[in-house]
C-alpha cells in the first residue's frame, strides 16, 4: 500500500509538470477561439498555427543556423573544458588552486555584467553579422572545467600513471583513457551546453541583423513581439513547440547519462 501511495504522489506530480507541455501542444493545433480552453482535445483538429509560421518566418534556416552554432559551441566546450578540467584534476603546477577558484569565481558574474563588453570586441574583431559572434564567446564553458574536473577526480590515478610508463603523452591520456571512461560527463556537458546555446535570444539579438543568420530562438522571438504573429496565442505556441522539441528529444535520449554524471560529480569535493 505504501509503494501504491508512492507511484501515486510520482505519478500526480508528473503530471503537475508535464501538463503545461501537453497543453501547448494541443492548443497549437486547436482552432484560434478555443486555444485559452485548459482542455487538452480540441472540437476540430487543425493545422493552421503551424502554416502560418512556416510562412511568416524562415523556419528552416533558422533552425540549421542554430543546429549549426548549438552543434559548434558544444564541440568546443567538450575539447576545451575537458582539457582545462583534466589539467586542473591531474596535473601539478603552481597555481592551480588559485586558477580553480577564478573559474569557480567566474561563475558567479551574471552575463549581463558582461555583455557590452563583449559586444565592443566583437565590434573591433569586425564579427557583428558573423557566425563567429555567436560562436566564440561561448568557446569555454566555467561549468563544464568544474564538472569535467570533479569527474575526472573519480578515476584511478593508477590507470593515469600506467599510460604515462607506457609514453603516453598528456593529451594521449585525455582522449583515448579519460574520455571512453567520461562519457556520461561528457553527455552532462554536452546537452547542457547545447541547451543554453539553443535557447539563447539575448545575445543573437544584440551581433546578428542578418536575417540569413538569425538563429530559431531569434526568429521566434521577433515572430511573436514584432506583429508577424498578429497577436494570435496559436501560431506562438507552435513556433515555441518547434523550438523546444529539438532539446527534449537530445535529452530523452541522453537524460541516462545526465543523471549519472551529476551523481558521480558530487562524490569528490
Amino acid at each position: 500500500m505504501r509503494r501504491v501511495l508512492l507511484y501515486a504522489v510520482l505519478l500526480a506530480g508528473a503530471l503537475v509538470f508535464l501538463y503545461p507541455f501537453l497543453w501547448m501542444v494541443a492548443a497549437t493545433f486547436k482552432p484560434e477561439v478555443e486555444v485559452p480552453k485548459l482542455g487538452l482535445i480540441p472540437s476540430r483538429w487543425t493545422s493552421a498555427s503551424y502554416r502560418m509560421v512556416l510562412e511568416r518566418i524562415p523556419i528552416v534556416r533558422s533552425f540549421l543556423n542554430s543546429l549549426f552554432v548549438a552543434l559548434s559551441v558544444t564541440a568546443s566546450v567538450l575539447f576545451f573544458s575537458s582539457m582545462i578540467g583534466y589539467a586542473l584534476s591531474r596535473l601539478r603546477f603552481r597555481g592551480r588552486e588559485l586558477l580553480f577558484g577564478v573559474i569557480l569565481f567566474t561563475m558567479m558574474v551574471p552575463f549581463q555584467l558582461t555583455l557590452i563588453p563583449t559586444y565592443v570586441l566583437m565590434v573591433k574583431f569586425r564579427w557583428v553579422d558573423t557566425y563567429l559572434a555567436l560562436i566564440v564567446p561561448g568557446t569555454v564553458s566555467a561549468f563544464g572545467i568544474f564538472l569535467f574536473r570533479q569527474f575526472f577526480q573519480s578515476i584511478p590515478q593508477d590507470l593515469i600513471d600506467a599510460a604515462r610508463i607506457d609514453g603516453c603523452g598528456e593529451l594521449a591520456i585525455l582522449f583515448r583513457i579519460v574520455w571512453p571512461l567520461a562519457r556520461p560527463a561528457l553527455v552532462t556537458v554536452g546537452i547542457l551546453t547545447f541547451m543554453a546555446s539553443w535557447n539563447e535570444v539575448l545575445w543573437p539579438l544584440i551581433v546578428i541583423r542578418e536575417p540569413k543568420l538569425m538563429t530559431m530562438p531569434q526568429v521566434v522571438a521577433l515572430f511573436a513581439i514584432s506583429g508577424r504573429s498578429e497577436a494570435l496565442l496559436g501560431p506562438k505556441l507552435a513556433a515555441a513547440t518547434l523550438l523546444a522539441v529539438p532539446v527534449l528529444l537530445a535529452y530523452a535520449f541522453f537524460q541516462r547519462y545526465f543523471i549519472e554524471s551529476m551523481a558521480r560529480a558530487g562524490l569528490k569535493g
